[in-house]
């Protein structure tokens, strides 16, 4: 028995999806336990792309059980498109293979307008670069107890009662600040009952599902969404996501008990990018930066639009190590870097003269840091078909043994593209 935490150790989009869906062979159950459909989970298999923003990427391995967390904002109307895609292409979901946290918070339609209003509302320079998905204000009712959850829609006197008294509020909102027209409750009513129906099934209690199966000896993998630099409390902020992306939130997000968890795995791209506002010290503005983008396909899964691309910044993957206490590395999209002569490791930030080796609290200190760098040796080989680290040339693996250096963390994981064929898989956490 083992049960696995993988995280994302930059600002999201590092390949956790692929590195879920190769471990998944090896797990018993797969749980996702934060964040909700701003983001996306891309795999290839068998030459065939799937994107998951809600449904646990272990999905595809029809003799898994994936459960959606406490921790997750759901969208119902999202999962249940999610559902029926895949059981149009031959993988139906059913209760034997999902469940569904009755704690979970639901987005409702009055959460997405007031993200689209909100952020609509900032002045340029002030926006937060969100999905427009509902995510920040479902996690903000939550907080101030005013949330719907999953479980309210086994219970339509109450779930009426409680779009009723959230509705008074924020249509007074609507109409008043943002100049938009108020949501009608029955209409809210009657299209959450219809994904009640469906929906029912699926609802249950998660923690007590995992702790059974963790005491059968269930080898356990749980996947979070975006990355350490979009934690509500740890990240770049105010430019992040509105929950605990890191892994302590693993045990929180779904109601496991911090004692079980054995191993910790994050995933890191061999290069760095970001999707949205907020700092970004090794970001390029030139030709490679160009270059990375397009030949890595660097566009987000959920919205489509560009990451911002630059150099391995070595100090937020030293800080994620840190706060996430990682216990190997899943190294992603090194082909990416195939043919580029010389590569840079971004060491420390200098700012007002100081040296910063940490990504400081200050939000002033952003727009002052500039990154040091190390040049490490590129190399011009092609090492997509490469199938072991032998495979690989000298100055590809002196790249990741500088990597682990720098981050005193051990290459669980290599990938040198998006099948699965093209994962080296080191240090099978599930076997240890």
């Amino acid at each position: 028995m083992a049960n696995v935490v993988i995280v994302g150790t930059q600002w999201g989009d590092e390949g956790k999806g692929k590195i879920v869906d190769l471990l998944t062979e090896h797990a018993d159950f797969v749980v996702r336990f934060q964040g909700g459909n701003n983001a996306g989970h891309t795999l290839v298999v068998e030459g065939k792309k799937y994107v998951f923003h809600l449904i646990p990427s272990g999905i595809l391995y029809e003799n898994k059980m994936c459960f959606i967390g406490n921790g997750v904002v759901l969208d119902p109307g999202v999962l249940l498109e999610e559902m029926d895609k895949l059981a149009a292409s031959g993988l139906p979901v059913n209760p034997q293979r999902l469940m569904i946290s009755e704690r979970a918070h639901l987005i409702m339609p009055y959460h997405r307008l007031l993200d689209s209003c909100s952020e609509s509302a900032l002045a340029s320079g002030k926006k937060i670069g969100t999905t427009g998905r509902g995510i920040g204000p479902c996690y903000g009712d939550k907080i101030l107890r005013k949330g719907i959850k999953a479980g309210d829609l086994l219970d339509a006197p109450s779930l009426m009662e409680k779009i009723r008294e959230n509705l008074e509020e924020k249509n007074f909102l609507f109409s008043k600040k943002f100049n938009a027209d108020p949501l009608a409750p029955e209409a809210v009513y009657d299209e959450y009952m219809q994904h009640a129906d469906r929906l029912a099934p699926y609802i249950d209690n998660v923690s007590v599902a995992l702790d059974n199966g963790r005491k059968a000896g269930k080898h356990i993998l749980f996947e979070g969404a975006q990355g350490t630099q979009l934690d509500i409390d740890h990240g770049t902020y105010p430019f992040v996501t509105s929950s605990n992306t890191i892994a302590g939130n693993a045990c929180t997000g779904s109601g496991f008990g911090p004692s079980h968890i054995d191993c910790v795995i994050g995933i890191l791209k061999a290069y760095t990018t970001r999707v949205g506002e907020g700092p970004f010290p090794t970001e390029l503005f030139d030709p490679t930066g160009d270059e990375l983008q397009k030949k890595g396909g660097e566009f987000g899964a959920t919205t489509g639009r560009k990451r911002r691309c630059g150099w391995l910044d070595g100090v937020i993957a030293r800080e994620a190590v840190r706060l996430n206490g990682i216990n190997g590395l899943a190294i992603t999209k090194l082909d990416v870097l195939s043919g580029q002569p010389t590569l840079k490791l971004a060491t420390s930030y200098e700012a007002d003269g100081k040296t910063l080796n940490a990504m400081p609290g200050n939000i002033k200190t952003y727009a002052k840091m500039q990154p040091i760098y190390e040049d490490l040796a590129g190399w011009s080989e092609e090492i997509t078909q490469a199938r072991s680290v032998e495979d690989l040339p000298a100055k590809a693996r002196d790249y990741v043994k500088r990597i682990e250096e720098f981050t005193e963390t051990p290459a669980y994981i290599l990938s040198v593209g998006p099948g699965r064929e093209q994962t080296m898989l080191l240090n099978n956490p599930f076997q240890k």
